[in-house]
């Protein structure tokens, strides 16, 4: 199955993982509407909807970027709306767009915890409920959240409890819908790293340089994700998947191939359960 002709709504797509995602789909031929909200260069976050939708392009896919706060109803309802009267419908709906403050309960502002909350659980829940009528008209339609399996081992609550509501709050928004959406063949489904990632928010967060060297690159969630979404939606829904898992199961044996540094011992993301990851032959996880 190819992703070509297909038309992709995206939130949060600048850059990282979601722009990774959106230039995989397009060398397929995909069109991919660009939800963000970064029109201007940001000094320690690169990238814009505009050198997005270029990226695409240059890619092989058709973009269209839109100017949207997913935490505003408004803004979201347009941006879906703009998508269906460029592109005819909407196939694919990506909840990409994420907020992160790994912080403990007295460190976090309300403000923050606020923010996590709107863009994390809520953003998910509605931009998925605004496309949601046109995926059901749409082509072998997906939804796909980035977001982790369903785990609630104290030990991922304990250190930053308002971050890890904020993002299982995705995880029960595909727990929920790949049920209720089941009878309108949508599949929705999770995907989340086996191990960090490198990226622009992962280095502002967690660190330096020194630290990419126990990431992967992007296009390892890149690559899961297209093999997800190229999947029968009849029947792929309501998984939590997790990177190494899908690829391995498309037969993908290489992982050096997305190590930022080939042979260097890699750190265990956030959230992957214990049973999952003693379960994938990687063996050079540790935790942060």
């Amino acid at each position: 199955m190819s992703l070509k002709g297909k038309t992709i709504f995206i939130s949060g797509a600048s850059r990282g993982i979601g722009l990774a995602i959106a230039k995989r789909a397009a060398q397929d031929g995909a069109n991919i509407a660009i939800a963000a909200k970064t029109s201007e260069p940001h000094p320690k976050l690169p990238g814009t909807i505009y050198t997005a939708a270029k990226d695409i392009e240059n890619a092989g896919g058709t973009a269209l970027p839109i100017l949207c706060d997913i935490r505003f109803e408004d803004q979201v309802q347009s941006a879906v709306q703009k998508t269906v009267d460029t592109f005819g419908g909407i196939d694919i709906c990506i909840n990409n767009a994420s907020a992160i403050s790994p912080t403990g309960t007295l460190e976090t502002e309300m403000k923050r915890y606020d923010l996590m909350n709107e863009v994390n659980t809520r953003g998910t829940f509605l931009v998925s409920k605004s496309c949601i009528p046109f995926l059901k008209k749409g082509s072998n339609p997906h939804i796909l959240n980035l977001a982790p399996p369903l785990d609630m081992d104290a030990k991922w609550f304990a250190p930053h409890v308002a971050y890890t509501i904020a993002k299982m709050g995705m995880s029960l928004c595909t727990l929920g819908m790949s049920k209720e959406l089941a009878a309108d063949s949508i599949a929705v489904n999770s995907l989340w790293p086996l191990t960090a990632i490198d990226t622009a928010a992962i280095r502002n967060v967690l660190g330096s340089d020194e630290m990419a060297k126990g990431c992967r690159l992007v296009s390892i969630m890149a690559d899961a994700a297209y093999a997800i979404l190229c999947r029968d939606s009849n029947v792929c829904t309501g998984n939590f998947y997790i990177d190494e898992e899908v690829l391995r199961e498309e037969g993908v044996t290489d992982f050096d191939q997305y190590a930022v540094a080939p042979g260097s011992d890699l750190f265990r993301d956030f959230f992957v359960p214990d049973d999952v990851a003693d379960n994938l032959p990687t063996k050079t996880l540790s935790a942060y």
